[in-house]
């Protein structure tokens, strides 16, 4: 009975540390599955700190696994992107205020771009406002070790954490992004939308050597526009492309006979409201959730 409740009490947040840690829900589930697993061997009883056990279990065994998947990322095809968090509604900013385990896909990917002790370190702290001495347990580092690593990542971080289009009228700006998009796949005029990106916008793929995506990132906007033209021309979003919420947020989902294809999202430019970021995850592993 013990065990369930804890079960219960602690999942969410678990979850959330080892999505933010791995990029992956399937992995973050599998994660904290299996620690659970393991409590079955343990007194519970004798465990003064319950929550802190559990963070600290969990947070290990993801470095264990990013530690043991390091190869594979470094022999990735292409671009690696994480695993959207794809859901039907869209939070209002009230809403995503109270759902403190949703995290952007934009911040998503940029703690993806730490080191896993520097990404550890981050959300021990900012996330779950840990004490460095209680982050130096968990890691097994020093509390000054914790303190200078995390001054060295909050630089890299800070700028997701205040993106403008995580303002009150983000939901309406991104709406206006899908929307747009939304009628240049139906038209084939990419002029639109592309008007909204920064000058030096990027478009990201991730096909995982299992669907045909882009290599290298595409960078610009007449080269965006060139290639979004050139993919709609041999019906790369034929199916159906339906508004859905990326990480709480609007994106695009395309689907054909019923399989996801393609998950679709944006980031804005630092202080500015133009897109400088379009992610387009195609990998089909990363989309089994999606339906």
């Amino acid at each position: 009975m013990k065990l369930a409740k804890l079960y219960m009490d602690y999942k969410p947040l678990l979850i959330s540390i080892a999505y933010r840690m791995l990029g992956s829900l399937t992995d973050a589930e599998d994660i904290v599955q299996d620690v659970f697993i393991s409590l079955e061997r343990v007194q519970l009883d004798e465990i003064q700190h319950q929550k802190a056990f559990l963070v600290k279990m969990t947070t290990n065994r993801c470095l264990n696994l990013l530690s043991s998947s390091r190869k594979q990322r470094e022999v990735y095809p292409g671009s690696w992107l994480p695993e959207p968090d794809i859901g039907e509604t869209i939070a209002s900013p009230e809403e995503q205020v109270v759902q403190e385990e949703t995290v952007s896909y934009a911040l998503l990917v940029v703690l993806q771009q730490l080191n896993p002790v520097e990404r550890a370190v981050f959300l021990l702290r900012e996330v779950l406002l840990y004490e460095y001495s209680e982050i130096a347990d968990i890691l097994d580092k020093t509390e000054a070790n914790c303190r200078k690593i995390y001054s060295r990542v909050k630089p890299k971080i800070q700028q997701e954490m205040e993106d403008p289009l995580s303002s009150s009228n983000s939901i309406s700006h991104k709406k206006d992004l899908v929307n747009s998009f939304l009628h240049a796949s139906r038209t084939g005029d990419f002029a639109s939308f592309v008007h909204l990106l920064a000058d030096e916008a990027v478009l990201i793929s991730d096909g995982g050597g299992k669907r045909r995506a882009a290599i290298f990132p595409i960078t610009g906007r007449e080269r965006i526009q060139a290639f979004l033209e050139g993919i709609q021309g041999k019906n790369s979003f034929g199916g159906e492309l339906r508004p859905i919420a990326i990480n709480g947020e609007p994106g695009l989902l395309l689907v054909r006979d019923g399989d996801p294809q393609l998950a679709i999202c944006f980031r804005a430019a630092p202080h500015h409201s133009a897109i400088q970021t379009i992610y387009f995850v195609v990998n089909p592993d990363k989309l089994k959730r999606a339906i």
